[in-house]
């Protein structure tokens, strides 16, 4: 999705940010926790954004809906199990999305339920619109994010799950990672796979948050 109007720009900034941030923030946290440090030492285990942003990256999200945020250096060295841990730091991003998603979910149906959706421009008709983009661009974050294909965080997910036998030639492939990312999104992939798991996600973290708040 690519916000090209500079109000949806404007909306859309503080979800991008909050996406963005919190993945790179559960990334060195999750890794602080298993024993690696290297995020802390780096100034990176900060919830401030401007410890994470690419700008370069920032604007092609906005802009063309594909962007990058500056990843959180790891070491696997430090780590107890390296293929368990590294998946498990490779969850907590999209972990991270998911649950920003869902909160902002809750504060958009307790809105609906409450006082309704506005349509008059105001100040409660553009939090409303700021939720709402939140919303949904940590889902799509979280989504994209699962694509097992590196240097995106499915890959580390499949990497810990692989027999160890499978690894060296799984992780051969890695080079070619972009590439390959590149070509899926021009292939259909987007619309007959990425786009129904986000449409997934996205209706049953609403159903969970109006189930909250008695929706219909």
């Amino acid at each position: 999705m690519a916000f090209l109007d500079w109000r949806q720009l404007l909306l859309a900034l503080p979800g991008v940010l909050v996406a963005m941030t919190f993945h790179e923030y559960a990334h060195g946290l999750v890794a602080f926790r298993l024993g690696d440090p290297t995020a802390y030492r780096a100034g990176r285990l900060s919830p401030e954004p401007w410890a994470h942003i690419d700008w370069f990256g920032l604007a092609a999200l906005l802009l063309i809906g594909f962007g990058w945020a500056k990843p959180v250096p790891i070491d696997p060295r430090y780590f107890r199990r390296p293929q368990r841990d590294m998946m498990l730091v490779a969850l907590a991003g999209p972990a991270a999305n998911f649950v920003m998603a869902f909160m902002g979910a809750v504060a958009v149906t307790y809105w609906q339920v409450h006082a309704g959706v506005p349509t008059s421009p105001g100040i409660g008709y553009y939090v409303f619109r700021i939720l709402e983009y939140a919303t949904v661009l940590n889902v799509a974050f979280g989504v994209f994010n699962l694509i097992p294909v590196p240097p995106l965080d499915g890959s580390r997910v499949v990497a810990g799950i692989l027999p160890p036998s499978w690894l060296r030639r799984y992780y051969s492939l890695e080079r070619f990672g972009l590439l390959i990312l590149i070509v899926l999104l021009f292939t259909p992939f987007l619309t007959d796979v990425l786009d129904p798991a986000r449409q997934w996600v996205l209706a049953t973290l609403l159903r969970g948050a109006g189930a909250l708040w008695g929706a219909p």
